[in-house]
């Protein structure tokens, strides 16, 4: 797994939102191997210029392979317990595209993407014999939870990135953990962080 030129994997995040006076969570587990390391931004800040020789002097580049820079794929799973029809989930799984590109996706030719999003919320809405009353959150209420899906979208797939480890596979193909250090750095000099 390779994300945004460095080790990728499976991340996680989380959010509440408020919606008439109701909390919900909105959960994301991201499997991330896509993306161009010329691309790769955190916080709004792009790295590539500050992290290149970081790549030059301590990690030895990998051999050419056949991957092009910024294929692979990226799998999404949001889960909610708002109220929410599968139409409206549809409309959550869109938003998952905004938060991959924050942190610099672009969604290249050889980029396979699956995105899912799913509601706990009405547990027994599935009857095969009798009618079921459901509950549904109005269309124009949702913003909050479209904003969440967003947000940690991008954070599960930071998390991903800061918790995965260098690796060494075959014929001495190296996944290269992406530098935290640096990464903080760079972001309290660009005054994202203090």
């Amino acid at each position: 797994m390779m994300c945004l030129g460095f080790k990728g994997g499976t991340g996680t995040a989380s959010r509440v939102a408020t919606i008439n006076d109701k909390t919900y969570t909105l959960g994301v587990l991201v499997q991330s191997n896509f993306g161009s390391r010329q691309s790769f931004t955190v916080a709004g800040v792009p790295m590539w210029e500050s992290l290149k020789d970081t790549l030059k002097t301590e990690f030895k580049l990998p051999p050419e392979s056949y991957r092009r820079e910024g294929d692979g794929s990226i799998i999404v799973v949001v889960a909610t317990d708002a109220p929410l029809l599968p139409h409206q989930l549809k409309r959550i799984a869109q938003r998952v595209s905004l938060g991959i590109g924050i942190v610099g996706g672009r969604g290249t030719n050889g980029s396979g993407d699956i995105f899912i999003a799913f509601s706990t919320a009405n547990p027994n809405a599935f009857n095969r014999k009798d009618n079921v009353m459901v509950e549904q959150l109005a269309n124009d209420e949702i913003n909050p939870l479209f904003d969440a899906t967003v947000q940690g979208v991008e954070e599960a797939i930071i998390n991903a990135m800061c918790a995965a480890e260098t690796m060494e596979g075959i014929n001495g193909n190296k996944a290269y953990a992406l530098p935290t250090k640096k990464v903080m750095h760079v972001l309290k000099k660009s005054g994202r962080v203090k």
